[in-house]
């Protein structure tokens, strides 16, 4: 009776075996989410505006300082 009993556990013990290692798998890793942008597109767009117009300023400070100049020139030339 122990021989039979044995023959008839032992695929119930394999099976158990299996079912409780199958459930012991590891979780897996969460799903890369990319990364919250820090700054809306508006503030983009203004730092990247800003110099520009600094620049435009500086270009219109320039030419008005060169054509007073051509101005002071003519003027004391004449």
């Amino acid at each position: 009776m122990n021989a039979s009993m044995s023959r008839v556990a032992s695929p119930f013990l394999v099976l158990l075996l299996v079912s409780c290692l199958t459930a012991c798998k590891p979780e897996p890793p969460p799903l890369e989410q990319p990364p919250e942008p820090k700054a809306s597109a508006t503030e983009l767009r203004d730092a990247i505006k800003r110099p520009i117009d600094q620049a435009k300023a500086v270009e219109a400070a320039t030419q008005e300082a060169a054509e007073k100049q051509r101005a002071e020139i003519e003027a004391v030339t004449n």
